[in-house]
């Protein structure tokens, strides 16, 4: 398997291939940020989601080296401070929801100037850093992978969760894209624009009510 030095950076390729196969499953199930990838590039057309997804990816980072730092662990020991940032994050979550409907208020009154590419990156970065429960799925999902007898264990969990956030992007662009497109085709059918951004606005807030509603024992 991959390796310098003599110390390997990933598992065997048995083991490897069945988190490549489990990496590719979970990536493509829904959640907040999926949801908001496919809000902002359906709103604002293929840069929009693509920079969302790229800015899921950064967070997605932050919460990598966190795993491979150990700090994840103080979420998963602290019921105070997986609180504090489960509330920030639900918070944040609900903001985004009140945003969207805000957006389209404010779009009857002309148009209005694209999104700072800045500003949407960071958005979509804080609606992965302020999910407590990603940090946890990083800390108990990567570890499963990582060779018992690896000389460098952290490196292991570094290099799985790199490629675990490469293919997540991935998954996420491809979101951006086609969601991109259906907007496109559909944009001139003015009610399922207003549709759409509700649905969108709606799921933002279920996921926060979901979020605030979470423990760490089902985290």
């Amino acid at each position: 398997m991959l390796e310098i030095a003599g110390i390997e950076l990933l598992p065997a390729w048995p083991v490897f291939l069945s988190f490549v196969a489990a990496g590719l499953a979970l990536n493509i199930v829904p959640g907040a940020d999926m949801t908001f990838i496919i809000a902002s590039a359906a709103r604002g057309g293929r840069r929009d989601g693509v920079i969302a997804a790229l800015g899921v990816g950064a967070g997605a980072l932050v919460h990598i080296v966190a795993a491979v730092l150990g700090l994840s662990a103080i979420l998963a020991s602290s019921q105070t401070a997986f609180e504090i940032i489960k509330w920030i994050g639900a918070a944040y979550l609900l903001w985004l929801a009140l945003s969207l409907l805000r957006a389209g208020d404010a779009a009857k009154d002309g148009p209005r100037p694209p999104a700072s590419p800045w500003r949407l990156f960071r958005a979509a970065m804080l609606v992965n850093i302020l999910n407590p429960k990603v940090a946890l799925f990083f800390l108990a999902f990567l570890p499963q992978f990582v060779d018992p007898s690896a000389q460098v264990p952290a490196l292991q969990i570094l290099c799985l969760g790199l490629w675990f956030d490469f293919a997540g992007t991935l998954v996420n662009i491809l979101v951006a894209l086609v969601a991109a497109g259906a907007a496109d085709r559909l944009r001139h059918i003015s009610w399922l624009g207003n549709a759409a951004r509700w649905l969108a606005a709606t799921a933002m807030g279920a996921l926060a009510v979901q979020l605030a509603l979470a423990s760490r024992r089902h985290a």
